[in-house]
């Protein structure tokens, strides 16, 4: 007999396999787009520089308690020639002695464009936010002296777009650690002592 046996044809296809073929095929250009796009794109972080920083109102009362009114310039530079970073949920916030001296202060949201410059001034104030005894007398002997460390810190969500790809949010926190020159009764512009260094962590 001449009968021609599927199992021995070499012609005939099984489909799983074929099916098997095309996915592995897909997901081998698949990731080369990614990788093609990565390579392109290679969003970097955003950077952070403190230039100015003014104090309308720093004092302690009892019990200790502590009321600040504080205006800080921070240049917000985006470093990347195709990617655009998107802030949400933007806040910032004051420490003394790692103690948070004032509430989060929401910021409006920002969209910034390719390697550009956004300034940001937000002004932070506090009403009789409680503190520990060493962080009151702490302040008091800095104001005596001259000198206060502050910490300046942002929160939010950020992510990457570019073109129509938009990354996932990542947790945004940067900290801005100075040292300004302030005594107790003084106000406005203060002077920022040496180089202020703000680390971004995303």
């Amino acid at each position: 007999m001449n009968g021609h046996d599927p199992k021995k044809n070499p012609s005939h296809k099984n489909p799983v396999k074929t099916l098997c073929t095309f996915l592995l095929i897909l997901l081998i250009l698949a990731g080369l787009v990614v990788l093609i796009g990565w390579l392109i794109y290679r969003p970097h972080e955003p950077n952070f520089s403190l230039v100015g920083a003014a104090i309308y109102e720093l004092n302690v009362t009892s019990p200790p308690y502590m009321s600040s009114i504080m205006q800080f310039t921070v240049l917000a530079r985006n470093p990347n020639r195709r990617v655009r970073l998107d802030y949400d949920q933007f806040s910032a916030l004051v420490y003394y002695k790692d103690q948070a001296i004032t509430p989060p202060a929401m910021l409006p949201p920002l969209l910034q464009e390719t390697k550009s410059t956004a300034v940001l001034s937000p002004v932070i104030r506090s009403a009789l936010v409680p503190v520990s005894v060493e962080a009151a007398n702490g302040l008091l002997i800095d104001e005596v002296y001259g000198v206060v460390a502050l910490r300046l810190v942002f929160l939010g969500k950020m992510r990457y777009k570019a073109a129509f790809v938009r990354t996932k949010h990542y947790g945004l926190y940067v900290n801005c650690d100075m040292l300004v020159g302030y005594k107790k009764g003084f106000v406005g512009q203060v002077p920022l002592l040496g180089t202020p260094d703000c680390q971004v962590d995303l």
